[in-house]
């Protein structure tokens, strides 16, 4: 036995569309909106632990600051305060870079 459809109609294609197209709009919205912005963080979150070179002041998630003195594939060791206490961590726990003095004093006449 065959059974034949019938052709659809014109208005069943715009049904469907009509049903699909907010999803995709959504889903570019998203993209546009969230992942997009927070891939580029992680790209420079990424190169800022990447840059870390020994000497640079750092500070880390734990809220840590100290000068890196020694580094070793992923991890690295700082010196944190005036009695030398050496920390060792991971890179991924590094929050940011500390600006120099001479460059905080600088930062400071700039916005005057």
């Amino acid at each position: 036995m065959v059974l034949l459809a019938a052709p659809a109609s014109p208005q069943t294609y715009v049904n469907l569309l009509g049903s699909i197209l907010p999803l995709i709009l959504l889903f570019v919205v998203f993209y546009f909106f969230l992942i997009r912005p927070q891939k580029k963080r992680d790209k420079a979150e990424k190169e800022m632990r990447d840059s870390i070179k020994v000497g640079d002041e750092i500070s880390t998630i734990g809220g840590f600051i100290g000068k890196v003195v020694s580094i070793k594939d992923d991890t690295l060791v700082i010196e944190s305060t005036a009695d030398r206490t050496k920390l060792k961590l991971y890179r991924w726990a590094v929050r940011g870079k500390e600006a120099s003095p001479a460059d905080k004093i600088e930062e400071n006449k700039e916005t005057k």
